[in-house]
Parts: C-alpha cells; structure tokens; sequence
C-alpha cells in the first residue's frame, strides 16, 4: 500500500487564516454567499465540513443554525478553528476514514478541499456512507477545466485585442506541487489533484448519488484602468474560477 500524500496546510496555518478572512478574498466574496444560498441551512441539521481548514465556512453554518462538526488533518488549523468557532465539534481526521456511524449527516460539504485529498474516490464514498438518506453533498472546486496547475494560464491576442485562457491538457488526472505560501519557503508545499469533470459524476454515480445542481463561479474582481482593462474584464466574466455541484444520496 503506498503512502498517503501529506497534503496539510498546517505549517501555513496563520497565514491560511488570514487570507481567507480577508474582507476581499474570493472565499468572502464569491464562495460563501453563493454556498449558503445553495445548502438552504435549516436550524438544527448536523453539517460535516470536510476539510474545514481553520472554520472559515464552519462559522457561518453555525451561525445559521446548524449543528457542525469540522475534520481536518491540520491540527495547527483546527487549533484556530476552535477558537474561531467555540459552538462546532472539530476532530482531527482525514476525511476518506471519518470517524462517524453511517446517516450521521444531513449535509456535507467540501468547500476547495477534496482536489487537496489523494484519495478522493475513498473521500467521497466515506461521505456517502456517513450521509443520511436524501442528504447532499456540496462540492466546490477550483474550475477542473479552466483552473489546472501548470496546465491553464492566461494570454493575450494583440490582434483580436482579446484576453483568452490557454489549457494545455485536460483529461489526464495529475497531482501537482503547490507552493502553501507564495513568496515565502519555496519547499513548503502541498499538492493538488485534479480531474476532468467526468471523473467526479462517474464518483458520484458509484456511490448511490446523484447530482442534483451545478453552477459555475466567476471572480469578483475588476480592472478598474488600463490599456487592457476591458479585455482582462470580459475574460473573468466568460471564464469561471470555481465549480459548485450538488449532489443528493439515493435511499
């Protein structure tokens, strides 16, 4: 049996908090508003982030009413997000062996977490065993077609004046080296996986769930001068950063 891939962000746990907090960023701005809109959080379902890092999106299915509990496998990460979160239950566990009776969960969530897991597969059959019937499954991802480390990036057409997202492969699955904190320790990484879409519809398919909802995510952020500014505009508007999918457990 081989090893499982440390991908923790731990050592980076401090400045993981930050950047997600911050009033700007794509997890303020994009992701949670259109997460809560889509889980419809009653009082008192249970709530399983998966993956829930320091309790950024953990605190805000609190504060709606829902009984969470948050796996990691950084415990630098749920040291801060006991603080940050006092209400939810945090356990240090890796989420393709969750420590859970089956049905224990009305709702679970992945929130830019499961391309972080190396075994996804086991991940999302551990959800499905551990969700309650008719129970779903949120899903969000860095786009698996526009956002591919090493394999996406922007270029510009001087004569069409336009701004385009070049993508160099797709299908193959690949497990890429992402540097935790950029401009600090080079050697401080952690990997991400990525997959075509087929692959997690065929994941889903396989463990009795079927996607009920997909939608697609543009940033929030805007050039607001330059000679580029409407072309670099458009393009964020045509070309989504993140991947939402619903799915529901069949029972």
């Amino acid at each position: 049996m081989k090893p499982k891939t440390n991908t923790s962000w731990g050592k980076e746990a401090k400045w993981y908090d930050k950047v997600v907090t911050d009033n700007d960023s794509y997890q303020q701005k994009v992701i949670l508003p259109n997460l809560i809109r889509l889980m419809e959080i009653k009082s008192g379902e249970r709530v399983l982030d998966a993956g829930c890092g320091t309790g950024f999106f953990s605190a805000e299915f609190s504060r709606v009413g829902a009984q969470v509990t948050g796996v990691d496998v950084g415990e630098e990460l749920l040291t801060i997000a006991r603080k940050n979160v006092p209400k939810a239950e945090f356990k240090l566990a890796s989420a393709d062996a969750l420590p859970f009776e089956k049905a224990s969960f009305d709702k679970i969530v992945f929130v830019l977490s499961l391309q972080n897991m190396s075994d996804m597969k086991k991940a999302i059959a551990e959800a499905a065993r551990t969700l309650k019937p008719k129970g779903k499954i949120f899903l969000v991802l860095n786009h698996p077609t526009f956002r591919i480390p090493g394999e996406t990036s922007w270029g510009w057409d001087s004569e069409k004046k336009i701004q385009f997202r070049r993508l160099d492969s797709y299908l193959s699955e690949k497990k890429s080296k992402i540097q935790m904190h950029p401009g600090k320790n080079p050697d401080e990484i952690t990997y991400s996986f990525h997959a075509p879409l087929q692959y997690y519809f065929k994941m889903f398919s396989k463990d009795g769930l079927v996607v009920e909802r997909l939608e697609e995510w543009t940033s929030h952020t805007k050039t607001p001068t330059g000679p580029r500014a409407e072309a670099e505009n458009r393009a964020r508007a045509e070309f989504p950063l993140f991947l939402a999918i619903t799915a529901v457990k069949q029972g």
